[in-house]
């Protein structure tokens, strides 16, 4: 009898334990959703450049901006879109981002993304994702320091630096910065610029939908609209980016 209600004790005690473990699995399961917003970095399929053949060099780095990041000596793609009557004007939720008045860091990475039109830099412009940005001078140029609101996506200087400063950790992708851009992005359009589109992500040739690609920390992207293809252009982050 004594060894019988031995096993019943055993067994309570491994059910209360059993029980136990799957309420915590299920709470951290829970917090975890809760933290990264249920999101998780898409599957990348890469290739090397040898698919796509003869690449030129890319051209000379511009001059350090502001953020100690060369900017391309080359007219902007398109205008910040944060003016007139779209929906970053008025600072509604794009994408499920929204625009607050001060920037969130709880999630706060960096990511590059350069562009060129047959062969031709286009710099990505400050203040896209910054409606009524105003900007301060510094000894390299315009930063955009303040404005009416910050989506979490945003550029303070026209050096292709994509500021990700979110109050939650998902992942954000180059297709929600074109749509807080106001910019078309697809596999034959890049804002105005149309005709057949590459994209490279850290150096090798992406393969997936170009809205998919993910601004991870330090990723470095490059998109380019028709040809010659331009070899990669590679940036230094500069500590605190």
């Amino acid at each position: 009898m004594r060894a019988a209600e031995a096993r019943r004790r055993r067994r309570r005690l491994w059910l209360i334990w059993a029980g136990t473990a799957v309420i915590v699995i299920g709470a951290a399961v829970g917090i975890t959703l809760g933290v990264t917003g249920g999101s998780s970095a898409p599957s990348l399929r890469l290739a090397k450049l040898s698919t796509l053949g003869t690449f030129q060099e890319a051209p000379a780095a511009g001059a350090l901006g502001a953020e100690g990041v060369p900017v391309p000596s080359a007219a902007a793609l398109a205008g910040p879109g944060s003016t007139g009557s779209g929906p970053t004007a008025g600072g509604q939720a794009i994408d499920g981002i929204s625009c607050q008045t001060t920037e969130q860091t709880l999630f706060h990475i960096h990511a590059h993304l350069t562009i060129f039109v047959n062969g031709a830099a286009r710099q990505i412009p400050a203040a896209v994702g910054i409606p009524g940005a105003r900007a301060q001078s510094t000894p390299n140029g315009p930063f955009i320091g303040s404005g009416t609101c910050f989506y979490w996506l945003h550029t303070h200087a026209p050096d292709g630096i994509i500021h990700i400063e979110s109050p939650v950790h998902r992942t954000y992708t180059l297709g929600n910065f074109f749509d807080e851009w106001g910019q078309p992005l697809s596999t034959n359009q890049v804002g105005p610029a149309t005709g057949p589109v590459v994209a490279l992500y850290n150096g090798q040739v992406y393969q997936g939908n170009l809205r998919d690609i993910p601004l991870d920390a330090h990723a470095q992207i490059q998109l380019e609209v028709g040809k010659p293809l331009i070899a990669p252009e590679q940036i230094t982050f500069p500590n605190g980016l």
